[in-house]
């Protein structure tokens, strides 16, 4: 039994929180032996004007984010669903960022480890033509969740390519254990050494015949979505 991950995605009004920019939408799906057991998303008002680029990227205007919920207590609700899971993003460098600062804004800490999917698709499917997320994400066959730039859609979309990186890891090169603590040793580990790596792994962690039964590539579709406002989820303590 392998223990929850939680697949994050931040929209936002710029590049980096350095440079000013704030956190416009956040969403957090969480992923336990390769399924969808919880979500969260919001909108979020921080008060930082989005300039009228990123609204034709994402969709997401200023007038909707003056109703959202104050960025302060979309975080501490976020922090409270993800818990002590360790996190993975789809470009972990960004968000990653915007989950420490938002974090800050809101008087909390951001203990969490993160994984990257980047990072992971550029190392076990070196043949891809790219890895931006929709495009890894076609290149693999897997489904699209919505549309593109916004959060929930891309968290979906990056949980469903994780869940299908840990379904290879244990049926392609036979390794039994596929939690956070592999994809962290396998995103740093240089693309020229991956075949030994694997091959390690898959010596000290071998997959048992109840891994092998396991599926771990298949999303469940009708997980409930819980939103920062007004309601809070059942996971929450």
């Amino acid at each position: 039994m392998s223990s929850p991950i939680a697949v994050i995605d931040f929209e936002t009004t710029g590049m980096t929180p350095g440079q000013g920019a704030r956190a416009t939408e956040v969403a957090i799906v969480l992923l336990e032996n390769g399924q969808v057991v919880d979500r969260f998303q919001s909108l979020m008002r921080t008060g930082v004007y989005i300039p009228s680029f990123i609204t034709q990227l994402t969709g997401i205007t200023n007038a909707m984010v003056a109703t959202a919920p104050a960025a302060e207590e979309v975080m501490r609700d976020a922090a409270r669903f993800v818990g002590a899971a360790p996190m993975v993003a789809h470009n972990a460098a960004f968000d990653r960022k915007f989950w420490e600062a938002e974090l800050a804004h809101a008087g909390l800490p951001a203990p969490q480890a993160f994984a990257c999917t980047v990072l992971l698709s550029r190392r076990l499917y070196p043949e891809a033509p790219s890895h931006k997320l929709g495009n890894i994400v076609a290149h693999l066959g897997l489904p699209r969740a919505g549309r593109a730039h916004r959060a929930l859609a891309d968290a979906e979309m990056a949980a469903s390519l994780l869940a299908r990186m840990q379904h290879d890891l244990r049926l392609r090169w036979g390794i039994g254990q596929t939690g956070h603590a592999l994809l962290a040793t396998l995103q740093r580990c240089p693309k020229g050494q991956m075949p030994r790596l694997l091959a390690q792994q898959a010596a000290q962690f071998p997959l048992t015949r109840e891994l092998f039964g396991r599926d771990g590539g298949v999303l469940p579709q009708a997980a409930a979505v819980h939103q920062a406002q007004p309601i809070i989820g059942p996971s929450f303590p």
